[in-house]
């Protein structure tokens, strides 16, 4: 049949010509046209208005106003005439996928989020920006809603594994948020093998009815490559890791060293013995420490930053690939860095014996570890020793060997360590009567072998140098804060709001279980979770309780408003020491250099004679709106590189238990849920679930409050921090989760608690059945008819041991657990609130 045209002017008609042997107007123009019209229109007066005249099309159009009103696009009225949905009654937002395929709209506006069943989230991904409104149903207690319109797409390109089955190829992303199989054709395989982990550039978006499809656009490689986790968090998290060309053409262009002409005009402080202390594998040294006594009593501290900003020059092709990567990403044993090397371990970076340009703020602290006084300049400085957090530890140990022995290696800058110790004593005084939280935390390193498979994890040991460092960069920031306010300028500031009330009411419910209390305030400060921490020293559960105090925190944020940092107990804080990794700090810079480099009167700042003045618009022209976006992109880049972090780390753990399985291991309860247990391995640091049917015979509640799992007939609890032992029972390297199973010979280990009196919790009865796996391929009314299966399953399970083997079995089918989370070795922890959940 010959294909018929519309004499309309619909922009989207090529499209839909190329998908109907009768097209009619898309959606898009439909909307459009109800939208321009007085009033509400019937299908004929649509019709009419359209240009449809045959049979085809007017039922086609009958079809389509009726798909639409099903979707919410439009509704009509008792005469069946049609309009636009209110605009004022749709909810905008983003889709939040979950792994078992429904999702939320989070709203702009925060008021609440809204689920969305499977048959919605079928014609949407993680992230895109939505219209949705709510209906009459309700999920749980929450409101429950429909798409009506997608506004923008967020995913463009995704990283999965390839397969191919029953003649269809298709991939499957990797990242578990995303639950659609991408079909694709023939011809658009690239040549990828089965198994292999590829990128796909999506084609055709889903809908209600029709599957994605794309095309493969690079094959990563084979499933278990070394370092093809790297690989796949890179793409999966949308990582930015090519350097554009221009990027790539300003860094050639810079001179390996410091040209001469760059060091005249400025502070020459070569002849003062700064040293670098960092890490054994740190290879861009952001900042070098100075500290001399002074006459009258107390220390001069100089803290000399790279000087990122006199080599990235406003608007340039190396600050848009900086501002967009906003932060550099360490992965365990591999770096992405935020600026070229060139520029991170070569001309910017406080390389040892060679000089270098930096951004000086110059501290007087008082005996009593008071900041007294600070200025900023720009400088030269040749840095005298590349430390690290090892050699310095141990020549602060007084009577240690090794220590004396690096004494007399690097005595051309003792006195300069010994004066900075002096100082850290001083400001860690100060500290403690400010009421900064200072949690004890276990970071891990990993170790790998030749073939990149990992050695051993180990602890990583906080020591006196770290801490030294630490309170320098600190007093550094803040005296860059003050600097902020006090020449008010719209800057970037590291804001940590207190803990919320919901999570402030689950945490005092936990802490009174175990006879503690965080405060008698309604409003706790800084000052009493510090309280806290050292009352529970020593005490066997110390870590656990510590890990509940920090989920209760919130995340730090950078934003152009100063609320105070919480955790640090500052009333205003920013970061300033790291320009290399970290684009706030190189925000923070550009403040500070248009100050120094202009006519405004300023006793913060040194200037010297021959530096002309920059015009503020060439340096620092930013807005107050211009601060708000970038602090909300550097947001967005920490969260975004932490979880890929996380992800990485969490696919290098699972590699090192699969050879593991039905090993025994002790482990310590960190996570309590209603369908199983978290668990920690002692002296490996990896996590995972013991579900809640691997458990002793019996039926759960579960005690959100009190982070706990009550046996129904034995009264058997397992909560936070008790000590366990488990058996590796299942990998999953997919999801990255790990299942333990409980060992019950070993009872010297088990806590098994009794319930000092009869309470009856007024949570629901958890049983013992597996979480419900995917949902895909099931519409409401098949989860519906669900809701029963299994019941028959499980009283046979709760009967006795006699079901043990069969309750464990049902267990095994499915491997549930989380992602495993593992903190591994940063650079200068400057921020407490880093270590917070988000």
């Amino acid at each position: 049949m010959k294909k018929r045209t519309i004499k309309v002017v619909d922009p989207y008609a090529k499209r839909e010509s190329q998908k109907y042997d009768n097209p009619i107007p898309s959606r898009e123009y439909i909307l459009k046209t109800l939208d321009n019209a007085t009033g509400p229109l019937t299908r004929r007066q649509l019709s009419d208005m359209l240009g449809i005249v045959s049979d085809h099309q007017k039922e086609a159009l009958r079809r389509r106003l009726f798909a639409m009103e099903r979707d919410g696009q439009i509704h009509s009225n008792r005469k069946r005439a049609y309009a636009c949905v209110n605009k004022l009654d749709l909810i905008h937002g983003r889709i939040q996928a979950h792994r078992d395929g429904f999702g939320f709209l989070i709203p702009t506006d925060n008021s609440g989020d809204i689920y969305l069943p499977y048959r919605q989230m079928r014609k949407v991904f993680d992230g895109d920006e939505v219209l949705g409104r709510l209906t009459q149903d309700s999920f749980r207690g929450k409101r429950e809603g429909k798409i009506v319109d997608i506004i923008s797409r967020n995913t463009q390109q995704i990283v999965g594994r390839y397969f191919y089955k029953k003649g269809v190829s298709f991939v499957r992303p990797d990242n578990p948020r995303l639950s659609h199989d991408i079909l694709i054709s023939p011809e658009a395989t690239m040549g990828a093998g089965d198994n292999q982990f590829v990128i796909v550039e999506i084609t055709q978006y889903p809908d209600s009815k029709l599957p994605a499809m794309g095309t493969i656009c690079e094959v990563l490689g084979d499933h278990m490559a070394p370092g093809m986790e790297i690989d796949v968090a890179i793409r999966s998290h949308n990582l930015p890791h090519l350097w554009p060309v221009d990027v790539q053409v300003e860094a050639a262009n810079l001179s390996s060293e410091v040209d001469e002409k760059d060091k005249v005009n400025r502070v020459d402080l070569r002849h003062l013995h700064f040293v670098t202390i960092d890490g054994e594998d740190a290879r861009d040294f952001d900042d070098a420490v100075y500290c001399e006594l002074k006459k009258s009593g107390g220390w001069r501290l100089y803290v000399a930053v790279a000087d990122v900003s006199h080599y990235v020059s406003l608007g340039s092709a190396l600050d848009r690939e900086a501002e967009m990567r906003s932060t550099s990403v360490y992965f365990p044993d591999f770096v992405l860095p935020m600026l070229p090397e060139a520029l991170s371990n070569g001309l910017c970076s406080l390389n040892p014996h060679v000089d270098r340009l930096a951004m000086i703020c110059e501290i007087t602290i008082s005996t009593a570890g008071r900041i007294s006084g600070y200025q900023f300049y720009e400088g030269v400085i040749y840095s005298h020793a590349r430390l690290t957090y090892t050699k310095v530890g141990k020549m602060l140990m007084p009577n240690d060997s090794e220590g004396v022995m690096l004494r007399q290696e690097y005595h051309h800058v003792i006195g300069n360590i010994d004066h900075l110790y002096e100082v850290y004593s001083a400001l860690k005084k100060v500290r403690k009567a400010r009421g900064a939280i200072d949690f004890e935390t276990t970071e891990t390193r990993i170790l790998f072998d030749e073939q990149r498979k990992i050695e051993r994890i180990v602890p990583v040991v906080r020591n006196n140098a770290h801490k030294l460092i630490e309170e320098c960069m600190l007093c550094a920031n803040v005296c860059a804060a003050k600097f902020l306010e006090k020449h008010e300028l719209d800057g970037l500031y590291r804001v940590h709001e207190g803990p919320k009330e919901r999570k402030l009411e689950n945490l005092q419910a936990f802490l009174g279980e175990l006879g503690l209390e965080l405060s008698t305030k309604a409003k706790p400060v800084s000052a009493d979770y510090q309280q806290l921490v050292d009352t529970i020293a020593g005490r066997p559960d110390a870590k656990v309780i510590q890990t509940v105090m920090l989920r209760s925190l919130s995340q730090a944020v950078y934003q152009p408003d100063n609320n105070g940092h919480f955790g640090l107990a500052y009333s205003a804080y920013t970061h300033f020491t790291s320009p290399i990794r970290r684009y706030p700090d190189l925000l923070t810079h550009r403040a500070i250099r248009h100050i120094i480099r202009s006519r405004k009167s300023s006793t913060q700042v040194k200037r010297v004679k021959g530096a002309g003045v920059i015009a503020k618009k060439a340096i620092y022209p930013y807005k107050f709106q211009d601060i708000l976006r970038l602090g909300e992109q550097a947001s967005m880049a920490e969260r975004r590189a932490d979880d890929a972090t996380r992800d990485v780390v969490g696919w290098l753990k699972c590699e090192f238990l699969q050879d593991r399985i039905g090993d025994s291991f002790s482990g310590v309860i960190t996570a309590v849920t209603s369908f199983g247990i978290f668990v920690e391995l002692l002296d490996v640091y990896v996590e995972g679930l013991v579900h809640v049917a691997s458990l002793p015979s019996d039926y759960y509640h579960y005690e959100e409050a009190h982070h706990r799992l009550i046996g129904e007939r034995t009264r058997r609890v397992f909560s936070l921090g008790d000590e366990l032992l488990v058996q590796v029972a299942a990998v999953n390297l997919d999801d990255r989760k790990v299942d333990f199973e409980l060992l019950e010979n070993h009872n010297s280990k088990i806590k098994a608690k009794k319930l000092l009196n009869n309470e009856r919790s007024e949570k629901d009865l958890i049983r013992k059945k597996p979480r419900r796996g995917d949902l895909s391929g099931q519409d409401d009314r098949s989860l519906k008819k669900s809701k029963g299966h299994g019941k028959e399953q499980l009283k046979k399970i709760g009967k006795g041991t006699t079901k043990k083997a069969k309750a464990k079995k049902i267990a095994k089918k499915k491997v549930t657990g989380k992602k495993i989370a593992s903190k591994t070795v940063s650079k200068k922890n400057t921020d407490t609130s880093k270590l917070t959940s988000p």
